[in-house]
């Protein structure tokens, strides 16, 4: 098709939160793309300011309701890094088995009810589970089981209580945990099972490079803590993330996005980065499926995220078990601390890819400033970037067919674009 043709996706479906796709083609040359994220910023980092840093975790939980452990536990790690809190190690066990549980019911709802349904031109996951109810209601039951240990663990589901300053307000008991090994051994077989079914998709050829970035840990897969690794720069420390990555205001988004300093170039964050970067540090099922079912390294197509999902359940599942079954609680729930003018950042590994932040506490324990950078901020200009690569093979589709085919390739990020809408100027462009 030649022409000047505008190419739009005014709501995008599945995904979270309220975005749009506009796209502007000359014959065969794509003139802009742009990925409109039109929500309205929602403040988080102003009306932090001035609160208590007991507070500051509640707060960040709210954030996101499918990933608010991501939020909560990165700011809780960066207001202990400012005030040099040490966490015991029965603390950190625990916190990482809540970061498991999100991580299971946040991946499994994506892969089952979002992104699966691209594969079979389906609409919904609805219409999916018309198909392939029993793969459906698996996954449901998985995500019902991730709930459950976020229940136990953190208060609730949806925005945890539990998590404080310094380790937990309360600590589960043996018997609250272990009650829960036989459901998880279940949901374990029930995602490797998943898994191999996930790997049998039709999977569109879109092998392109980009930069790959995620924490990485020496002994462990990459949840709470690491260095910030790349498969194009060298390694730095989270201390080091903003002499390194960037934000900007682009007119078209409600959301800062993030470049690399210097270079300005975008970069990929996610489970096929954490995969590629970090495959060794799986446990053993999870790591035998990366052997049976994952394709070889390097990863570079997108539509290869949800077999990286899929694997990423798995090991969830596993270190859940095994933190569980060797459980004992810690001899206290919480280390006192002292507050004091002081500032710190962390970053951790949210479903969706690495999560910063930065705080400035003032000496009466209030937060001066605040910093947060959600993953799908930092990967839009490489969703947009990427778009660009993979519409040429589509312009001789009409319009709505190109649209569709652009929405299954932004799906594959797992957007969760409320968690993006943070900074306090709104200039917006008309499109």
């Amino acid at each position: 098709m030649s022409g000047n043709r505008k190419i739009t996706v005014n709501a995008l479906t599945r995904v979270e939160g309220e975005g749009a796709l506009h796209v502007r083609v000359s014959g065969d040359r794509i003139e802009s793309v742009k990925l409109t994220i039109y929500e309205p910023p929602r403040f988080f980092e102003s009306f932090l300011r001035g609160r208590a840093i007991e507070e500051v975790p509640d707060i960040t939980a709210r954030i996101c309701g499918i990933c608010p452990v991501a939020y909560q536990m990165t700011s809780v790690h960066a207001i202990e890094n400012a005030l040099d809190v040490e966490i015991s190690s029965g603390v950190r066990t625990l916190r990482r088995l809540l970061y498991c549980a999100e991580w299971i019911e946040s991946h499994v709802l994506h892969i089952v009810m979002l992104n699966a349904p691209d594969f079979f031109d389906c609409h919904s996951g609805i219409e999916l589970a018309e198909r392939f109810p029993d793969r459906i209601n698996d996954g449901l039951q998985i995500k019902k089981i991730g709930n459950r240990v976020l229940e136990v663990l953190g208060g609730r589901a949806i925005h945890p209580v539990n998590v404080q300053v310094g380790g937990f307000y309360r600590l589960p008991s043996r018997d609250e945990l272990t009650e829960l090994l036989t459901d998880l051994r279940w949901a374990l077989d029930a995602a490797i099972s998943l898994s191999r079914w996930v790997a049998t998709f039709d999977f569109p050829e879109f092998n392109i490079d980009c930069e790959r970035v995620a924490l990485q840990h020496p002994h462990e897969y990459p949840m709470n803590e690491g260095l910030i690794t790349s498969t194009t720069y060298p390694c730095i420390s989270v201390q080091e993330y903003e002499q390194h990555f960037g934000e900007q205001h682009a007119s078209h988004s409600t959301a800062l996005q993030s470049k690399r300093r210097g270079s300005e170039t975008p970069y990929f964050l996610g489970p096929l980065s954490r995969l590629e970067l970090n495959h060794e540090r799986l446990f053993p099922v999870a790591r035998g499926l990366v052997d049976e079912i994952c394709p070889p390294f390097p990863l570079r197509n997108r539509f290869h995220s949800i077999i990286a999902r899929s694997i990423e359940v798995v090991h969830a599942l596993e270190e859940a078990i095994e933190i569980i079954e060797s459980y004992q609680p810690p001899a206290e729930p919480f280390r006192p601390y002292q507050p004091c003018e002081s500032e710190g950042c962390a970053a951790t590994e949210a479903p969706r890819g690495m999560i910063y932040h930065h705080y400035r506490i003032n000496d009466d324990g209030t937060v001066a400033s605040s910093k947060i950078v959600p993953p799908t901020s930092q990967n839009q200009l490489q969703i947009e970037s990427d778009l660009r690569n993979y519409l040429p093979r589509l312009l001789d589709q009409p319009d709505d067919i190109v649209a569709a085919e652009c929405e299954k390739l932004i799906r594959n990020y797992d957007p969760c674009i409320s968690c993006s809408t943070h900074f306090l100027t709104l200039k917006m462009e008309r499109t």
